[in-house]
């Protein structure tokens, strides 16, 4: 598969920071940026941008959810390449401070996603607006549209397509529930109804579908991608980079350097924290749940592996 508008978004430190708050070491941080420089890969979100507060600690929460500047600055100046990926950043809509966000010449980020989910995509359009006018490339990121109202998510989706600012829209699996059957009809909504916007897939891999989904959403026009090194990222992951720059036989990219870093860094990860494909995962894709459940129960080292348990817990209605 080789489509030269299409480009590739790493996210592994800022969705693999949601299974350890952010507690990534900075020799860590550093080995995937090296990796992702030396792969090809277009974009690097180096994690989130929120605001400090007594809620949300540096201590308890990890510095690479604050991203600040001198942090982000000691890590790209650890490795150089020809052609380095931008880098980005992710709001969430409430807990960012942007009046505190300098202009994108004063900063070392590029590119700033945003967060929203489908009742507030009218703030999610103020934030990318603002974000646009400091310099940055945007993206606005729905998320769980596969629990949204249709007539709110389609009420969204024609206000975005009149933002000149949003730059990408993204189509996010955030519960892993889709089937590549979903990822079509979805990409044909926002198509419809935001046809200007150039559009993104972010896909999470509670039924073993993250890369497969990501296939379908390239089959149907989508141009940017997201994954991260052995799919790390919350609850079951996310679809796997080293897979997809295989498949997408394009030259500028070498999995090389990811395959080299999952050898040296991940596999030793693997000893702390958890994540990928497990039957707990499954059942909350399966259900179209949230996965704070299974994180949950995947938490508690007396229940982790009961599966049955927890289908029959997430059936019972409210």
């Amino acid at each position: 598969m080789f489509r030269k508008e299409l480009k590739v978004l790493d996210c592994t430190i800022r969705d693999g920071g949601l299974i350890n708050n952010y507690q990534f070491s900075d020799s860590f941080v550093k080995a995937v940026y090296r990796a992702i420089c030396d792969s090809g890969v277009d974009i690097i979100e180096v994690g989130k941008k929120l605001t400090e507060s007594e809620v949300y600690s540096r201590t308890a929460w990890g510095k690479w959810n604050f991203c600040d500047d001198d942090d982000i600055r000691a890590v790209l100046d650890s490795h150089s390449c020809e052609h380095p990926p931008l880098i980005a950043v992710m709001f969430d809509v409430g807990r960012v401070d942007i009046k505190s966000l300098k202009t994108v010449d004063q900063t070392p980020f590029d590119m700033i996603r945003t967060a929203c989910y489908a009742h507030e995509i009218d703030k999610g359009i103020d934030l990318v607006r603002r974000t646009k006018d400091l310099g940055y490339a945007t993206a606005l990121n729905i998320m769980a549209p596969s629990v949204a109202i249709e007539t709110e998510l389609i009420a969204g989706l024609e206000a975005i397509n009149d933002v000149a600012e949003i730059d990408y829209l993204y189509l996010v699996d955030s519960y892993g529930a889709f089937y590549s059957e979903q990822v079509t009809a979805y990409v044909q909504m926002y198509k419809k109804h935001a046809p200007t916007k150039e559009l993104g897939f972010h896909a999470h891999n509670n039924q073993q579908l993250a890369f497969s989904n990501t296939q379908q959403a390239i089959i149907d026009g989508v141009n940017m991608l997201d994954a991260t090194i052995n799919g790390i990222g919350r609850g079951a992951g996310n679809c796997n980079l080293e897979l997809l720059l295989n498949f997408l036989k394009n030259p500028k990219f070498d999995v090389r350097p990811i395959y080299k870093a999952i050898q040296e860094e991940f596999v030793p990860l693997r000893n702390e924290i958890e994540w990928g494909f497990n039957d707990i995962y499954g059942i909350s894709g399966y259900l179209n749940q949230h996965p704070r459940a299974a994180m949950k129960r995947r938490a508690n080292a007396d229940h982790c592996d009961c599966c049955y348990d927890f289908y029959l817990e997430s059936i019972q209605p409210e």
